[in-house]
């Protein structure tokens, strides 16, 4: 990235957002953010020197008072990751009216919340850039991903219509849709050989998603490189949702 920014993420110590932390870090940037856990938002700070606060994203209330809190901290902002959510796989005959609530509130109601409060404040000053996370899913049909595609597909929504609000104020928002990808949420999926090695074959170019490479597209988005950039998804899962590859030999 060019000019140093003081950016803030909220899902801060998963797999995704910690490794996007890192790499805007090391980059010489200024950044914030916050998680749920406690102990593990306090090991990463002292991991990393970056500040962390614990956070519950699905309560609205506390969300806008820590991104003020964080903001204010930092000096102000030139852009906000929210890289929160969940992995809910269940066809939907089997899946819970509870179920359906917990997966659109930690997905699409947590990323609203947030996206109330950074709208607000970056419309007074001008610009701010605006990042969320959908999911493969949300762009072609998998089987029994009815509930997080749903919520997925949400998110892809919310930022086109929010990029057409905001464009005139100089705000951006954009989405990253990656496949399966190898963070500690996904470990129940791919946590033995024989189930990674059935995950990475429903990918044509044979692998999952891996962190880093998300974060490096992350990083791209966040940078004035990207400023014609607003209202889109861009995905990240090895052809999974476009391409129909030839048979191997």
């Amino acid at each position: 990235m060019d000019n140093k920014k003081n950016i803030l993420i909220g899902g801060i110590t998963g797999g995704i957002g910690s490794a996007l932390a890192k790499r805007l870090h090391e980059g010489g940037h200024s950044v914030a953010g916050f998680a749920r856990a406690e102990e593990k938002s306090a090991n990463f700070q002292k991991e990393t020197g970056i500040e962390t606060r614990v956070c519950d994203a699905t309560d609205p209330d506390a969300v806008e008072e820590t991104i003020s809190e964080l903001v204010e901290n930092l000096g102000g902002f030139d852009a906000y990751v929210h890289a929160i959510g969940s992995i809910f796989i269940k066809p939907a005959h089997l899946t819970q009216a509870k179920d359906w609530d917990r997966t659109l509130l930690l997905n699409l109601s947590s990323a609203f919340f947030a996206l109330r409060v950074t709208a607000k404040k970056m419309q007074k000053q001008g610009y701010g850039s605006n990042l969320f996370f959908s999911t493969a899913a949300a762009q072609t049909g998998i089987a029994n991903h009815e509930a997080i595609a749903a919520a997925k597909g949400g998110i892809e929504a919310m930022v086109r219509s929010a990029a057409a609000t905001y464009s005139s104020r100089g705000l951006r928002f954009n989405a990253i849709a990656p496949s399966l990808t190898d963070t500690p949420l996904a470990q129940p999926i791919i946590g033995s050989e024989q189930a990674l090695e059935i995950s990475k074959r429903m990918h044509p170019l044979g692998d999952i998603t891996h962190t880093d490479d998300v974060a490096s597209l992350a990083e791209w988005l966040l940078s004035d490189h990207a400023v014609g950039v607003t209202g889109q998804t861009f995905v990240i899962d090895g052809g999974l949702s476009s391409v129909v590859p030839k048979p191997r030999a």
